[in-house]
């Protein structure tokens, strides 16, 4: 949640950099903007509730004077969406600015005492306690950076956080605990960002911050210290993703273009075999089970990890929700292998679950974001190879973790059947985007329904339940994923003619039970739109509306495939009913908070 720049330059305006550069993390909160910037002596603040392009319309960000600064777009937690609670935050003199993201779960303790010595508080947030305890600590006779470790030795939480003080020019002092922050290294110019898009314009050198390290950005470069205070050298990684992987490149919306990327998204996750091979030949023959840990989209991605792996080795393989993890920790042992699935490998419920698991168990993170939290924690890393995602619905990520899942699970089962049927999955994808108009003009006809359900069985389950998903987030329609099998134990309850349901039934072994469960909601009155295999003239006659798929995609690798038109349905019915699929209400992309 929430996104974080600060940067310090040696010789230019600073304002319109931090607002190029805060604008690619809307996608991790846009409740609110707002830059600090210091010049003459004077912090600089221009904030306000919205999103970017409204406000800075009002406020005008890139006329704000100085060479160094801080932004911020926030997700709220503590204290509703206003100008008040917006970031940055200062002292009461106005002389330091703070910008933060994360939870700060002391903060009443510590604002109960900071009230008490005089302090006064003009927001609900929790991170307006940091400015207060900087002035207290740099009134005592310490410089901004001992204050901020001072800081994080009273605050407790997750955080990451970046000061400014008026007293301290062309400095931005920052840290990080839990919650995601990197160090961007150009010439002449010097940043810290939430995550990599903010500033793949400006440099993709990069550098990761361990929990407790403090980086000093100046004009003349950058300084590490670790939670001890000594000064260390960083590891500096040059990314290979381009400024244009995080442009819309034409599209109307960053979603869209994800959509149309996954092809290439696969292609290139697939040239991962070599490395996955290896992993899958440490831990063979040593793991009796397997615990996938996730959230979200990511756990649908589990659940057909699950299915993969008990089908194909016979591995009994347990899918668990991050947040419920701990509820079942005390049953994994040395021979279990823990498997954690995280786009952007900071996930706080999966890391608080990895931490958990490394002190018993082999782990490997499935992960997007190079350098992240999960990739420096785990065993074992599988990189994605989906490139920057800025849509805050998974697309290219989802089909991207799938990828993954498979070549692990094929090249553990010794499957060299499957591993060159999954080469061809790239086609069978373009082949599926070729045919949006389809489902375009499909989706004016669900634009005004208040309820939907998707249904499927075996690996078509977890189709259902992201198909699902991705609808009730993208266009706020309520709708719900089941096992079709689970129909007659409640949910038919709920049939009728004003609920359309979708089928998800690719050739397969379950073909003819998912077409039972067809006729059942199409006895009580339901709009059918049925999923499956071009030529499926039973499916044809009996949905109300039909996509068909290559009929060489079977069951096994249905969910790489037919997710697809599921993705493209939920974006044009959202499209349609004039939402923004990037940013839906109440969403952030990275989820930092527990």
């Amino acid at each position: 949640m929430c996104g974080i720049v600060g940067c310090v330059l040696k010789n230019d305006k600073v304002a319109p950099i931090l607002l190029d550069s805060i604008s690619k993390l809307e996608y991790r909160g846009y409740d609110s903007i707002g830059l600090a910037t210091a010049c003459d002596g004077k912090i600089n603040l221009k904030k306000d509730a919205g999103k970017i392009d409204e406000v800075n319309s009002k406020l005008n960000f890139a006329e704000m004077p100085g060479n160094y600064g801080i932004a911020h777009v926030r997700w709220a937690t503590h204290g509703d969406p206003s100008k008040e609670n917006s970031h940055p935050h200062l002292n009461s003199a106005g002389t330091i600015a703070v910008v933060h993201n994360g939870i700060i779960e002391n903060y009443l303790a510590i604002k109960e005492d900071l009230i008490s010595e005089g302090y006064e508080f003009k927001s609900d947030t929790d991170t307006e306690v940091i400015p207060h305890l900087l002035d207290k600590f740099m009134k005592e006779g310490l410089d901004l950076e001992k204050a901020v470790r001072k800081v994080i030795g009273v605050i407790e939480g997750a955080y990451a956080l970046a000061a400014i003080c008026t007293d301290e020019p062309n400095k931005v002092v920052a840290t990080r605990k839990d919650s995601p922050l990197i160090v961007g290294i150009g010439e002449d110019e010097y940043f810290v960002a939430s995550d990599s898009p903010a500033i793949l314009k400006y440099t993709n050198n990069i550098a990761y911050l361990d929990k407790g390290d403090i980086v000093i950005l100046t004009e003349d470069g950058v300084t590490f210290k670790d939670e001890n205070d000594k000064v260390i050298k960083k590891e500096i990684d040059v990314l290979d993703w381009s400024p244009e992987m995080a442009e819309k490149e034409g599209y109307d919306h960053f979603m869209i273009k994800e959509i149309n990327e996954q092809d290439v998204a696969i292609r290139n996750t697939l040239g991962e075999k070599k490395k996955i091979k290896a992993i899958v030949d440490d831990v063979k023959g040593t793991i009796n089970r397997v615990v996938f840990v996730a959230c979200g989209t990511s756990y649908h991605a589990s659940l057909t990890g699950k299915y993969l792996i008990e089908s194909l080795v016979g591995i009994p393989t347990e899918v668990l929700l991050a947040s419920e993890f701990k509820y079942s920790a005390k049953a994994l042992n040395d021979q279990t292998l823990v498997i954690f699935i995280s786009q952007s490998g900071e996930t706080a419920d999966t890391l608080k679950a990895l931490d958990a698991a490394n002190e018993v168990s082999k782990t490997l993170a499935i992960v997007n974001v190079r350098g992240s939290s999960a990739t420096r924690r785990a065993d074992y890393v599988i990189q994605t190879q989906a490139g920057p995602e800025i849509g805050v619905a998974a697309t290219k990520t989802y089909v991207s973790q799938l990828i993954a899942i498979y070549l692990f699970s094929a090249l553990l089962a010794d499957d060299e059947e499957l591993l060159k049927r999954l080469e061809k999955v790239p086609d069978y994808i373009d082949e599926v985007l070729k045919k949006q108009g389809i489902i375009r003009e499909i989706s004016h006809l669900y634009k005004r329904d208040k309820d939907a359900f998707f249904i499927g069985r075996g690996f078509s389950y977890p189709i259902a339940l992201e198909g699902a998903l991705k609808l009730k987030e993208i266009s706020y329609i309520h709708a719900e994923g089941y096992a079709a099998g689970e129909l007659k134990h409640g949910p038919i309850a709920l049939i009728d003619e004003h609920i359309p349901v979708v089928v998800v039934a690719p050739p397969g072994e379950d073909y003819k039970k998912i077409m039972s469960n067809l006729q059942e909601v199409k006895a009580r009155g339901a709009d059918i739109l049925g999923i499956g295999a071009k030529g499926d003239k039973d499916l044809i006659d009996e949905s109300d509306n039909v996509f068909l798929i290559n009929p060489e995609v079977d069951d096994i690798l249905a969910p790489l495939v037919y997710i697809v038109p599921l993705q493209l349905l939920s974006y044009h019915v959202s499209v349609i009913r004039k939402l923004d699929p990037d940013k839906p209400k109440n969403l952030a992309k990275c989820v930092t908070v527990e």
